[in-house]
């Protein structure tokens, strides 16, 4: 039995943030062939030598957040991602209120400086307050959960982007449409 969080873990890394390392080519909008990241994983690890597409639907269809997506014999990471050359992404009308969890610590830096994308192409923001409590765990046991008026943003030329179900994302997001989370919501 494939170990789906470890396979997940392995497409992340190659389609996000280093697909050079397993010879893989990106088109603009992220996309590479299924067969390619198939034969460059069959590489990686023992365990998967006998790889196929139906672990990849497997962990397409375990994951509690989808991140990837399979067609047309391709697959690609729907964000996150960190490489140099930026993926391209339809711009949309967000939703009236976005949601973003971060460490107490970067709060004054965000308050002066709004959101930006660090390491990655994107800003990213959550539907709600408890997915982005739950990213903003990873940086923080007790983060702050921002939101963000996503129509006021909008209307001043914020470009937004979906990134997934429940994931938006955005080139960045000026201080004066973020606001913080009462912690007892």
């Amino acid at each position: 039995m494939t170990d789906l969080p470890k396979l997940s873990r392995a497409v992340s890394h190659a389609l996000r943030h280093e697909p050079w390392l397993y010879e893989l080519e990106l088109d603009g909008e992220g996309w590479t062939s299924v067969d390619d990241l198939l034969q460059a994983l069959r590489g990686e690890s023992p365990d998967w030598v006998n790889l196929e597409v139906t672990d990849l639907d497997s962990m397409l269809l375990s994951s509690p957040k989808r991140r990837h997506e399979l067609s047309g014999g391709r697959i690609r990471a729907l964000y996150g991602h960190s490489v140099p050359t930026r993926i391209v992404k339809p711009q949309e009308g967000p939703p009236q209120k976005l949601f973003h969890g971060t460490s107490r610590e970067s709060l004054e830096a965000i308050q002066s400086e709004g959101l930006r994308p660090m390491r990655r192409q994107y800003v990213h923001l959550s539907e709600n307050i408890e997915m982005a409590r739950q990213v903003g765990q990873r940086k923080d046991t007790d983060p702050v959960v921002l939101v963000i008026d996503g129509l006021s943003a909008h209307g001043e030329h914020v470009s937004f982007y979906r990134g997934g179900e429940k994931v938006w994302l955005a080139d960045s997001v000026p201080a004066a449409f973020i606001s913080v989370v009462p912690e007892d919501e």
